[in-house]
C-alpha cells in the first residue's frame, strides 16, 4: 500500500519509521516532512494545512492510505475532504477533531457526562474575565480555546499576571481567533501522565504511558515549549489508575463523542493529572502527541498499519495492539535560545544508530548535501532498554553521539520517573 503522512516533525518521523515496517507499506510520501524524514520517505513540499493541495497530491499518486497527523489539518477537516476523494484516512474527522480544536467544547461535554476535569468557567468578554479573577484563587490556570502550537495554557500566580493574560489573549490577540473564548481553570497538582489511545469509535486500546518534560531547563525550570523529552511507561500510571481511567475517563469519552453525534476515530490522547482526588483530564489532543510518540512507538511491537486500517474500519480489538515490557527514552536536541529566539542553518553531524537507537528529526532542512538546522527543536534521540535507567542512559549517550553549533538539552530527563521508580 502506498502511504501519505501529514505532516514534517518528529512525530511524524516516529510514525514513518513505524509504519515502514509494516509488511504492506509499500512507497511512503511525507507532506511536506523534512531533510531527515526524507531519508525514510519521499517528502513533497505541500504544507500541512494545505487541504485542497494534499487532496490534490493524493489524487495524483492514486494513494491507498492516509495518515493525518497534525492538529491543524485534522481541525480543518483534511480527513473529511480526503475520504471524500476516495481515499481511506487514519484520524478523526472535523466532527471529533473539536475534541482539541475547541477547549470550551471538551470541557462543556466534560461536565455534561460526568467526566472528571478541573473546575472552570467560560468568558467570551475579557471585562468579564478580569473581574471574576479578581476573586479567584491563585495559582489559576487560563486557556485560550483554539489550537495556539501548545502554547495556549497560561498558570497565573496573582492577579496581575491574570490580567495581562486575558488582555494578550483576548485583546491583543496572540493567539488570533483561538483567543476568542477563554477559560479559567482550577489548578490541580499531582504527578502528569500522558496516554495515547487507539479508538474505532467503539473500543478503546491505550498505548503504554508516558511522562513529557515541557519546560525549556533542568529541574522543570524556564519557559513551557513543545517538549524536551519524554520517557516511557509513566511510573506513576498503575493498573489500579489505569483500570479507573477506563471506567471513569477513556470509555465515557469515547461514549460521549457518540452521544453528541461526532464519533472519534484515530488516536485519542490523554493528558490526564493524578490529584489527591483521583485522575482527572487536563486535556484531551485529536492526534499523536510529540515527543510522545516517540517514546511509545518504539515500544510497538504490533503493526501499526494493520492498527490503523482497523481503526479506520471499525473492527479495533484490544490483542491487536501489543507492546514491549521494556522502556524508552527521548532526549530533544534543539537550538539554544528556543523556545524565543534562536539561529539556525547550522550542519547536523549524525552518528550510525545501533539497535535500540533511533533519530528523529523534527526542524532540519536537506540543502548541498547537508542536514542543517531549521526549527528549535532539531531531533529527538532515543533509545529502549529493558529498564527505565537503561533507556534514558542509551538516549543520553546517542545524544552526545549528535553534534550541530548552538545545540541544547535538557539533562535531566527521566530524573523524576526514575526517583518515582525508587519510592522518592
Amino acid at each position: 500500500m502506498d502511504i501519505l503522512v501529514v505532516g514534517g516533525g518528529g512525530r511524524e518521523h516516529a510514525v514513518i519509521k513505524a509504519l515502514r515496517r509494516s509488511r504492506r507499506s509499500g512507497k511512503i510520501y511525507a507532506l511536506p516532512g523534512n531533510g531527515g524524514i526524507a531519508a525514510d520517505a519521499e517528502c513533497v513540499p505541500v504544507k500541512a494545512t494545505d487541504v485542497k493541495g494534499i487532496v490534490a497530491f493524493a489524487r495524483e499518486k492514486k494513494v491507498d492510505f492516509a495518515v493525518v497527523t497534525p492538529d491543524d489539518p485534522l481541525v480543518l477537516g483534511c480527513v473529511d475532504e480526503l475520504e471524500a476523494a476516495g481515499v481511506p484516512c487514519f484520524g478523526p474527522n472535523k466532527n471529533a477533531a473539536i475534541i482539541e480544536g475547541s477547549k470550551v467544547f471538551s470541557k462543556n461535554l466534560m461536565k455534561k457526562y460526568g467526566i472528571p476535569t478541573a473546575a472552570s468557567e467560560t468568558f467570551t468578554d475579557p471585562a468579564s474575565a478580569v473581574a471574576y479573577l479578581k476573586t479567584a484563587s491563585y495559582p489559576t490556570v487560563i486557556k485560550a480555546d483554539g489550537l495556539a502550537l501548545g502554547k495556549g495554557a497560561v498558570i497565573v500566580n496573582t492577579f496581575e499576571e491574570a490580567e495581562k493574560t486575558v488582555k494578550e489573549m483576548m485583546v491583543d490577540r496572540i493567539f488570533g481567533a483561538s483567543g476568542e473564548k477563554i477559560l479559567v481553570e482550577e489548578f490541580l497538582t499531582g504527578p502528569e501522565v500522558s496516554v495515547l489511545s487507539f479508538t474505532d469509535g467503539k473500543t478503546v486500546v491505550p498505548m503504554v504511558s508516558s511522562m513529557d518534560h515541557k519546560r525549556a531547563q533542568d529541574n522543570d525550570e524556564g519557559l513551557n515549549t513543545g517538549g524536551m523529552g519524554t520517557v516511557a511507561p509513566n511510573p506513576y500510571y498503575t493498573k489500579e489508575i489505569a483500570a479507573e481511567c477506563m471506567e471513569k475517563i477513556f470509555l465515557p469519552t469515547v461514549r460521549a463523542m457518540n452521544a453528541e453525534g461526532r464519533p472519534f476515530k484515530g488516536c485519542l490522547y490523554f493528558g490526564l493529572m493524578l490529584t489527591k482526588d483521583g485522575p482527572k483530564v487536563i486535556e484531551y489532543n485529536c492526534r499523536f502527541g510529540d515527543p510522545e510518540t516517540q517514546v511509545v512507538l518504539p515500544l510497538l511491537q504490533s503493526d501499526l498499519l494493520e492498527i490503523m486500517l482497523a481503526v479506520r474500519g471499525g473492527s479495533l480489538t484490544a490483542d491487536m495492539v501489543r507492546f514491549s515490557e521494556g522502556a524508552a527514552c527521548c532526549v530533544v536536541l534543539a537550538s539554544e535560545g528556543y523556545p524565543k529566539h534562536y539561529d539556525t542553518g547550522f550542519e547536523i553531524t549524525m552518528p550510525e544508530v545501533g539497535r535500540n537507537e533511533e533519530i528523529y528529526v523534527a526542524g532540519a532542512k536537506a540543502e548541498g548535501g547537508k542536514l542543517l538546522t531549521s526549527g528549535g527543536r532539531v531531533l529527538g534521540a532515543v533509545a529502549t532498554a529493558p529498564t527505565l535507567k537503561e533507556a534514558v542512559d542509551g538516549a543520553y549517550t546517542l545524544a552526545d553521539r549528535i553534534h550541530f553549533a548552538n545545540a541544547y538539552m535538557r539533562r535531566d530527563i527521566g530524573k523524576r520517573a526514575l526517583a518515582a521508580l525508587k519510592g522518592e
